[in-house]
């Protein structure tokens, strides 16, 4: 095979502790969720790696089961032009009583893509056809327990030259609402502010929150609900004037995020590489939404490599308005070597190296692997 076309030889995998929790204890229920990732390799008959992690939020041991027996034996030995192939492949074992987590099977998705445009010596955006090399980004939230941690952290990130805020406030709606007046009082007028609850509203609560975003001039009003309440978005986003954005976790990929299109239940579209079944599914979605008028705003995936991915997908559509960065962002870049590429004025700009274009901390996936490595060829 020439270099333009390698084939996959070697699926490796190390399976790293994190010790990072996204959630308050109330959404983390009783369950440990440490956010643990394992670090994918994907090796070819030309010598080029492809790289991506897979976020394992309950049990690493899982994630690291479903890549070694079921997904590694659909890509060894393909070529990686056969991405849609595999991609489908990957989707029927799915339908037939697998059932993947939703951040799998992107990450392989991913790690194909990486090799590809490695081989044409591009990088990924460019690879996949380029509208842009940058775009702003956006501070986006943990939970925190007052409204006040909420405006200490936005003003420091609007002191770095981020020029929007997205909170996820801790509940219920009227605590929510605190924090949404306190951000918008302390941010002045004009200031970028988005709201993502992360919620399980009614539908007479979101839309009194919804209203008062307006009143407040928020951008956007993101998953008040669980994705699947279509009904609920499609008469929320038709007593609201401010965009509503969903459809973050809702299953069957660009089939899925269809379903809430069609009953013009969301405004803007979410989608990211890690929890829409990679690169391959992103464009998809972030094409369905184009074709309909829609924005898709990729989503974090807490991992800065696979945010690289998004970057280069967000610089590859036009229907991307941001990046999103989850703040504080240093426990999130693991396993990247590299800093964000987020300059002084808020702004990112894609990697221009081959592929994803960004160096994996290889010590640091070593120190935190405590031995657990698999390969399978």
């Amino acid at each position: 095979m020439s270099q333009a076309n390698p084939v996959v030889t070697g699926f490796e995998t190390w399976r790293c502790e994190r010790h990072e929790a996204l959630f308050d204890a109330a959404r983390m229920g009783r369950s440990p969720m440490n956010w643990d990732v394992v670090v994918l390799r994907l090796a070819t008959d030309a010598g080029i790696d492809g790289h991506a992690t897979a976020v394992a939020a309950r049990s690493s041991v899982v994630t690291e089961a479903y890549l070694h027996e079921t997904i590694a034996p659909v890509v060894l030995g393909r070529a990686v032009s056969e991405r849609e192939a595999i991609w489908h492949e990957l989707w029927t074992i799915d339908r037939h009583l697998t059932f993947f987590p939703v951040y799998l099977p992107g990450p392989v998705d991913v790690a194909l893509w990486d090799i590809a445009a490695r081989a044409a010596d591009l990088p990924l955006y460019q690879f996949i056809g380029a509208c842009r090399s940058s775009l702003p980004s956006y501070a986006s939230s943990l939970f925190m327990p007052e409204a006040g941690d909420y405006v200490e952290e936005m003003l420091a990130y609007r002191d770095r030259g981020f020029t929007a805020y997205k909170a996820h406030p801790p509940g219920p709606w009227q605590a929510d609402q605190a924090v949404h007046r306190a951000l918008r009082d302390a941010a002045g007028p004009g200031y970028t502010l988005m709201s993502d609850p992360v919620g399980e509203y009614t539908l007479e609560e979101a839309i009194r929150v919804g209203r008062e975003l307006e009143r407040l001039d928020y951008h956007w009003f993101e998953e008040p609900f669980r994705d699947f309440e279509l009904r609920k978005y499609a008469k929320l986003c038709a007593a609201l004037d401010i965009p509503v954005a969903g459809t973050e976790t809702t299953r069957g990929g660009p089939w899925g995020v269809a379903q809430a299109v069609a009953l013009d239940a969301v405004d803007i579209v979410r989608a990211d590489v890690s929890w829409k079944a990679g690169v391959t599914g992103t464009l998809k979605i972030a094409h369905l939404a184009e074709a309909h008028g829609l924005r898709c705003e990729i989503h974090c995936t807490t991992m800065g490599f696979m945010d690289m991915a998004n970057l280069h997908v967000s610089c590859a559509i036009r229907n991307c308005e941001f990046f999103e960065l989850l703040v504080p962002e240093e426990p999130f870049r693991f396993p990247m070597k590299d800093p964000y590429p987020i300059d002084s004025l808020g702004v990112a700009h894609v990697p221009q190296g081959p592929g994803i274009g960004v160096e994996l901390d290889w010590e640091a996936i070593d120190r935190s692997c405590a031995g657990h490595r698999i390969t399978t060829a």
